[in-house]
């Protein structure tokens, strides 16, 4: 880097992401704006397009103590689906039986220490084929499918349905920030909004980096401050 118009773009683990949003004086440092991503900011302008569109608000330690008031919303379900409602992902998000629901099942005193932590409880849903965009400005400027489990990426592109669904989602929505990923996913036949991430966090699988760099670069640089 020389002299002081260039840009730093950060671009690793999502800890770090959040610690040089918040901590670093680079510019503009990690696209990263981590309360703006807790699910509870974005679901309601996104839920149209969400594959939970039935969900709850709480916390880890009320919904251990009171399943019957925290799951009216969801009568009779013998499984329901819990993550939290943060960006940071303490805990994975996971299916979980209701008669089983301990701190313990949500990984309370292992991945975090706070059972006030709120967390965001839904339905449980059969998922297929997953994908990722990185959005730029309101474009998506390069995906890839992946698996849930990490393995098995493979470029997506403009001109299948998934990438189609991201765009317009992508143009519509009132976006985190300028710069972030939108995931996709199947599910009874039609394809759903699944979850947005920060960008400087975010794993890229198969997408372009050319494209990804080119584009984020781009921004970066007229967008400093």
């Amino acid at each position: 880097m020389h002299g002081t118009d260039c840009a730093v773009v950060f671009h690793g683990s999502l800890g770090n992401a959040d610690r040089v949003r918040r901590e670093l004086p680079w510019r503009p440092g990690s696209y990263c704006a981590t309360d703006r991503f807790r699910c509870s900011a974005w679901y309601p302008g996104a839920e149209r397009w969400l594959l939970q569109r039935n969900w709850r608000l709480t916390t880890a330690q009320a919904l251990v103590n009171d399943p019957s008031r925290e799951l009216e919303f969801l009568p009779g379900a013998f499984e329901v689906f819990v993550r939290p409602d943060s960006p940071l992902k303490p805990f994975s998000g996971r299916v979980v039986r209701r008669d089983r629901l301990t701190l313990e099942a949500l990984d309370h005193g292992y991945c975090y220490d706070d059972a006030t932590r709120p967390v965001v409880v839904a339905p449980v849903r059969a998922v297929g084929r997953e994908w990722r965009y990185v959005v730029v400005d309101g474009t998506v400027v390069a995906g890839s499918a992946y698996a849930s489990d990490g393995r098995g990426t493979q470029p997506d592109a403009p001109t299948g349905a998934a990438w189609r669904f991201a765009a317009d989602v992508a143009r519509e929505l009132a976006p985190p920030e300028a710069v972030y990923v939108l995931d996709v996913c199947e599910a009874d036949e039609a394809i759903h909004l699944l979850e947005l991430n920060p960008f400087s966090g975010a794993d890229l699988y198969g997408c372009d980096r050319g494209s990804v760099v080119a584009a984020v670069s781009s921004w970066a640089r007229a967008h400093r401050e």
